[in-house]
């Protein structure tokens, strides 16, 4: 079930139901763990099975390193988990690559790989991965000291709002507030109401209309000319934000409905002024676990430069492959970590050369910085849409005004007003959502048959400019 699907909003309201006839604690408890498992099952049933075993198993692993602290259960645990993930996530582009090798080398092992190289990917199996793993951590390091209930632990785990694709949430942030879920308050349904449908517009009607376009041109990058390729990269860019924020927002407005809140997870990152800082809008809850988890694990800044431009390369290159099993997602990973290393770089030289923060050159450097690293992060963009390097390395030849092509396709005028008007709406985000935020306090003092247009109004233009349904991009990591 989609979230945007009209059988997820009948589910949902179903779910609303039995929540509200719920006379205390276990009974809203059993509510919302029954919800989680049906939504999950709702994918491939039988994926249950693994999800119970996983997460059943950790508890156990979960519950002797809460008692003892030990190293052994902690390394024990991460194997497991680590393992586990690798084989069902990474197995097949080892084996594809080692043949791919082989071929290369004319060494051919077999005709052509097997077909069960290519199952289906378990759904949300690196984001509840992810979830076990910071508690497991936290627990060992002394940052978590609460004993979890198996119960608590299950909703933590299989909370349907963020299980799928995040956020990816540190036990502090969730647990204790699953062990006082609260009856429905007005509020907070109205409160999440307008967050879930502030991300089923950016869905629905700007992710979902963006996506034919960005799929047609990056289907056939060698017919593409300079400007196309641009356009194309720049549909792409709009789309996967639109979709995965848009996303994180309906997550967010459901866990508040409930009165759950969830950490925001972008905070406009196409407004950026430096790659550094786009890792701080952009996916904010799993760049703060690559940093709380990886790169500080490995030694962060405290080992003098070379070993800390390492770590951060090894974080952004291990942050690549999280998100998919392919060569071209650690290159993209690559490019990130060599921006960031060379943005540190940067930094180092303006201060020797005393460029002051606020002074003038500061300033201009500044804006400077927005234009080039959105140019940076559309490159980057390009090879984590690509399925392979000649594709990708195709695109950008085309993006750098290095293409030959006969006749680059044709696109609709409404189709490119389309893409730059979005790019537009993403800059001007920050503007909006300060408007939006200073009218609630008036759009909650409007007759209640203003209001009721108002959400009509919407839901018609959701259903009748929405485009075609398309699944959540991040659903496949």
């Amino acid at each position: 079930m989609l979230f945007s699907s009209p059988t997820f909003l009948l589910f949902f309201s179903v779910l609303l139901l039995f929540y509200a006839g719920s006379r205390n604690y276990r009974e809203r408890a059993a509510v919302i763990l029954a919800g989680s498992l049906i939504f999950y099952a709702s994918w491939k049933p039988v994926y249950l099975i693994l999800l119970g075993s996983s997460v059943s198993l950790n508890y156990l692993i979960y519950y002797g390193l809460s008692a003892t602290r030990s190293k052994r259960l902690l390394v024990m645990g991460l194997i497991m988990n680590l393992g586990f993930l690798g084989i069902v996530k990474y197995l097949g582009m080892v084996l594809e690559s080692l043949l791919g090798l082989g071929v290369w080398l004319d060494m051919p092992l077999i005709s052509a790989p097997p077909d069960w190289m290519h199952w289906a990917l378990p759904l949300g199996i690196s984001f509840y991965t992810f979830h076990m793993l910071s508690v497991m951590i936290d627990v060992f390091r002394g940052e978590w000291t609460h004993r979890i209930s198996f119960r608590a632990w299950w909703l933590y785990v299989t909370f349907f709002p963020h299980m799928i694709a995040g956020p990816i949430l540190r036990a502090s942030e969730l647990v204790e507030q699953l062990e006082n879920l609260q009856p429905l308050q007005a509020k907070d349904i109205k409160l999440g109401a307008l967050i879930f449908m502030a991300g089923l517009i950016k869905k629905v009607l700007f992710a979902d209309n963006l996506a034919p376009l960005a799929n047609e041109l990056f289907s056939r990058p060698e017919a593409l000319n300079f400007y196309t390729a641009w356009l194309a990269t720049t549909a792409f860019a709009l789309q996967i934000y639109f979709d995965f924020s848009g996303y994180s927002e309906m997550a967010i407005g459901l866990a508040q409905m409930f009165g759950v809140v969830l950490p925001r997870n972008f905070l406009h990152p196409y407004t950026s002024r430096s790659v550094r800082e786009f890792w701080q809008r952009w996916h904010i809850t799993l760049s703060r676990w690559l940093r709380d988890y990886l790169y500080i694990s490995l030694g962060g800044n405290r080992s003098g430069m070379l070993r800390n431009q390492a770590n951060l390369m090894i974080t952004m290159l291990l942050g690549g492959l999280w998100h998919g099993a392919a060569w071209t997602f650690v290159f993209w990973g690559f490019l990130h970590g060599g921006y960031l290393i060379l943005h540190r770089l940067l930094l180092d030289f303006s201060k020797r050369l005393g460029v002051l923060d606020g002074s003038f050159s500061s300033r201009i450097l500044s804006w400077l910085g927005w234009p080039v690293t959105l140019a940076l992060v559309w490159f980057t963009w390009v090879y984590f849409r690509m399925p392979s390097f000649h594709d990708a390395w195709t695109m950008t030849t085309a993006m750098m005004g290095l293409s030959i092509t006969a006749e680059a396709p044709t696109v609709r005028k409404y189709v490119q007003a389309l893409v730059w008007g979005s790019l537009l709406l993403t800059l001007l985000e920050p503007k909006i959502e300060l408007v939006l935020r200073l009218g609630l306090q008036r759009w909650a003092q409007l007759h209640f048959t203003i209001r009721g247009m108002a959400y009509a109004g919407l839901v018609l233009a959701v259903i009748f400019f929405g485009g075609s349904s398309q699944k959540f991009i991040y659903f496949d990591f």
